[in-house]
């Protein structure tokens, strides 16, 4: 069992949904197929299909597998949406305690670990801390290891960590110990249900299996120390309920504002045959280690028991289950750790405020809805088993996918940054984001636009999230001219950040689209309007990013890269192309015929000229141009780029630049096609595969940031072999970075390098293998960087799915596996599996409901112009109209898709 033993495996459970949907006409296509051999998969396609199997690592699985050295960096973020969280590390132990309102990389209580006591027959006990010993290079310091969770304690020699965020797995080996252990991790994690997704809580699960011929009895523990502030009026206190009983961990001396005042629960669940014992503090006092020594010798070694509490005491609260396992048998022990801070300030998590205003109380969304971390506790046990089984059906989902595993293994991994301090949510519900993680506090306030363009996640998995950000940046943050800030200011309402960035605001446009299209909502559109209408309309001010409406940025363009780009360039004039066919699209739905009219051709017209001008027969290039400060329009320099705006510095000029396409990037992912030369896209793909790919860094120079070196593959920014490199070329040209790797990588996929495109996705997940860097956090301008999660975009890309809640279509067309593909698919308001082959297709909803006019599919091979649709047992009016190589199926009514009623599409002759 890889699962966790709380009930019933949840791993198989889409597998057997949609084998179960296909069954009813797969057994006569499969019988088909092996009687004619023209319609089995040919064999260039299986032939293409092993060679890119082939580049993947081995290790590169999913879920994968790290052992030894490689689980020296793990920290997986344990925590909800907005919550803060807890580092899991690669030994089963926790660290980086980050649920203190703030990112604090390496924080740690005292002491906090996990113990197992087991007698069997009439041996001597056994007893071990139930991590994996500690691995090498030791962090010493004047005390050697020191005495904080007690590393001179016995440990188990070996494990296996299972990586499938937001399931984490760990098999713990050791040849001496008298039972096998396993431990499952998780925090509720489920698309589309931000508040479900949003707990701050941990649910551990131990499984012990004892393979002896006879009963064995076995204790379970966990010890921490209260985390709550630091001093000595620490309070643990008792507390029962139904399901479980625990601590409630708090320090009533800390004022009512202070940023760590509220508590903290450690519980453990109640077993049928089990026995529960809590004991509040350790006995000894601070002084000289008394308390761990009567802890583990006095106590929990010899018997398995906690003790009792006598004065003096410290502050370590200790849970247990007791429970006799029978021979070859499994038994769960189940801890349950929730918390609760409620006072998130800027001045706290690192955020910029109007002055005056670095205390004010923010709060946290999830604090609103519960009283503590009791509270919390009961809120996640009463609901655990729908909790549990959503999240572990996102991860099979994800599992029985045909795309290549480590695809899937690079987007779930960095889902975690919107668990970790990254990500938040404050008191009225409204998201918001740092650029990364500091150390301590955030990097990159104000959910910065031109970072957050490039990720996905939020829009395909937790769209409100998404919203909430476009309500943001369409609202408060675009002023009555349209300048947009690219960063805001908490509390809003009060002071404006004051400069704007033009792929930023450019991107904002894009993905207002992106959103209206997934969700079908035209009134909430309706609402972003003006501030969108306005923020286009600012490129065409005078001394502004395209006062002559002329469809190519020449102006001054602060952007992602920190400095200013002075003259066309192709980055962010496909972020403009973008953003103008999108706003045709989002006026005419609008009623806004003149300004669409005007998007289209100020579109057509930039589109001819960029392949006219800026391509070089293998990319696009920059014409550099100076402008006179005086003709430089207020709000578009951020005082970080050129000083001498007639000889700009840090340019791109004739290099070859990672970005070059960024705005067809996000153009493919929204479904708006190509906006340039198709022809010309792919000879810039290839040069970019050419000249910025390195396969080996041992050769590449650098004077700036390290995120990859020696033997690593990556693709830098910016190469220079084929043009001239500028005397002060742009900032991070020599970097490498994985937001834009991905982002890069998916446009190849989309494109038809497919292998050159999973081949660069592979070597970042390489570079974070657990030995070398922490695979859960791709680093950037701090941890858990926010563009990383651009690695979501090659799914939807890989598996063509697409979604128009406008018009109730999905559209399916994979781009490898055609013959037998089933892939994750999401919208607003459902998500689930989708099987296909070259004979039907079965649509299976795991959670929600979505409702359909219009399927497209790839045409089937034997429809002969029938096809059968179901929904459930339900045969469905339809009309199928051939499209070039694919089907359109019209229902004559919509057809509403659940768990329930999976839609399926079959060549079955009636």
């Amino acid at each position: 069992m890889r699962n966790g033993s709380s009930g019933p495996s949840r791993r198989d459970f889409v597998k057997t949904a949609v084998a179960a949907s296909f069954a009813g006409f797969a057994t006569e296509a499969e019988s088909r197929d092996k009687t004619a051999g023209t319609e089995a998969a040919p064999a260039e396609e299986k032939a293409a299909v092993a060679k890119l199997n082939g580049i993947q690592h081995e290790e590169i699985g999913f879920p994968r597998v790290h052992t030894g050295r490689n689980l020296a960096r793990i920290s997986c973020p344990l925590g909800g949406i907005g919550t803060g969280g807890i580092g899991l590390g690669g030994r089963g132990n926790l660290q980086d305690w980050q649920i203190f309102n703030r990112s604090d990389t390496g924080n740690g209580v005292e002491y906090a670990f996990p113990s197992m006591w087991v007698r069997g027959g009439k041996g001597d006990p056994y007893s071990v801390v139930l991590e994996r010993r500690l691995l090498p290079p030791y962090d010493l310091h004047e005390e050697g290891l020191g005495s904080a969770n007690a590393p001179g304690l016995p440990r188990l020699a070996e494990a296996k960590f299972f990586g499938s965020f937001p399931v984490s797995r760990i098999e713990f080996e050791d040849p001496d110990c008298p039972v096998r252990v396993a431990l499952d991790a998780f925090s509720p994690f489920q698309p589309l249900d931000a508040d479900a997704s949003g707990l701050p809580c941990a649910v551990l699960t131990y499984e012990v299996r004892n393979p002896s011929a006879t009963a064995v009895e076995v204790v379970v523990a966990w010890s921490i120390s209260n985390p709550v502030g630091k001093s000595g009026s620490r309070k643990n206190e008792l507390h029962r309920s139904d399901k479980f009983s625990g601590l409630m961990m708090t320090d009533p001396s800390l004022a009512a504002d202070d940023p760590m005042k509220g508590s903290f629960a450690l519980a453990a669940f109640s077993s049928a045959g089990g026995k529960t014992e809590l004991l509040p503090a350790w006995h000894g006092g601070s002084i000289w280690r008394v308390g761990p020594q009567h802890f583990w010798f006095e106590e929990f070694a010899r018997t398995g028991n906690l003790g009792t509490t006598v004065e003096p005491s410290t502050p370590v609260g200790s849970v247990s289950i007791r429970q006799s396992i029978p021979a070859g048998a499994t038994r769960s022990f189940r801890f349950l750790l929730a918390w609760h801070f409620p006072n998130r300030t800027p001045e706290r998590c690192g955020w910029d405020a109007p002055k005056g205003k670095e205390k004010a109380l923010l709060g946290n969304f999830y604090a609103t809805q519960y009283s503590d971390a009791w509270a919390v506790a009961e809120h996640a046990a009463a609901h655990l088993p729908e909790l549990e089984q959503r999240t572990r059906d996102f991860v099979a989902a994800l599992e029985h996918s045909t795309l290549p595993a480590v695809v899937k293994e690079g987007a779930t991994s960095n889902l975690c940054t919107l668990v970790s301090n990254t990500s938040f949510r404050i008191g009225d519900g409204s998201f918001h984001g740092f650029e990364g993680c500091g150390d301590r506090g955030g990097l990159g306030f104000g959910t910065c636009s031109h970072v957050w363009n490039y990720e996905v996640a939020t829009q395909f998995l937790f769209p409100t999230l998404a919203r909430s950000m476009r309500e943001t940046n369409f609202g408060y943050a675009t002023d009555a001219e349209g300048h947009m800030d690219f960063r805001h200011k908490l509390p809003l309402g009060e002071e404006h950040w004051g400069a704007a960035a033009a792929d930023g605001q450019m991107g904002q446009i894009v993905k207002l689209y992106f959103d209206w299209v997934l969700s079908g909502d035209d009134d909430w559109l309706r609402r972003q309007w003006p501030g969108a209408k306005r923020a286009l309309a600012y490129a065409w001010r005078p001394g502004g990013w395209d006062e002559r409406k002329s469809g190519v940025m020449d102006g001054v363009q602060h952007n992602t890269y920190d400095v200013e780009f002075y003259g066309p360039n192709p980055m962010c004039s496909s972020w403009y192309l973008a953003a103008l066919r999108s706003m045709a699209m989002i006026a005419d739905a609008m009623g806004d015929v003149e300004l669409a009219n005007d998007c289209r051709r100020i579109e057509e017209q930039g589109s001819r000229w960029i392949d006219s001008n800026l391509f070089n027969g293998e990319y696009y290039i920059q014409k550099i141009r100076g402008i006179p400060q005086d003709k430089i329009a207020k709000g578009l320099q951020e005082g970080m780029g050129a000083r001498d705006t007639m000889h700009p510095q840090f340019q791109v000029g004739d290099g070859c630049f990672i970005d070059q396409l960024v705005g067809q990037y996000m153009a493919t992912v929204a479904g708006l096609g190509d906006l340039l030369d198709p022809e010309n896209i792919r000879k810039t793909l290839n040069s970019i595969y050419r000249y910025n790919y390195k396969r080996s860094l041992v050769h590449h120079a650098s004077v700036q940031r390290v995120y990859a070196l020696n033997n690593e593959a990556a693709i830098v920014i910016c190469d220079f072999t084929k043009g001239t490199r500028p005397e002060v070329p742009m900032p991070y040209y020599a970097e490498v970075m994985t937001g834009f790797e991905y982002s890069a990588a998916t446009l190849m996929i989309a494109n038809g390098m497919m292998k050159e495109g999973i081949e660069c996705i592979t070597n970042v997940r390489r570079r974070y293998d657990g030995e070398k860097a922490n695979p859960f956090d791709e680093t950037e301008y701090g941890r858990h960087y926010a563009r990383a999660m651009a690695s979501w975009a090659p799914i939807p890309v890989l598996s063509g799915f697409r979604y128009d809640g406008r018009k109730g279509r999905m559209e399916f067309a994979p781009k490898i596996n055609v013959h037998d593909f089933r892939c994750f698919w999401s919208t607003p308001v459902a998500w689930g599996n989708f099987a296909l082959s070259p004979h039907g297709l079965v649509l299976m909803p795991v959670a929600g409901a979505v409702s359909l006019k219009e399927v497209v599919i790839p045409s089937l091979q034997n429809a002969d112009g029938k096809l059968r649709v179901m929904s459930g047992s339900r045969e469905v009016a339809h009309k199928a109209l051939p499209e070039d190589s694919a089907t359109r199926i019209q229902f004559t009514s919509v057809v509403v898709v659940d768990a329930h009623n999976p839609l399926q599409i079959s060549d079955v002759k009636r």
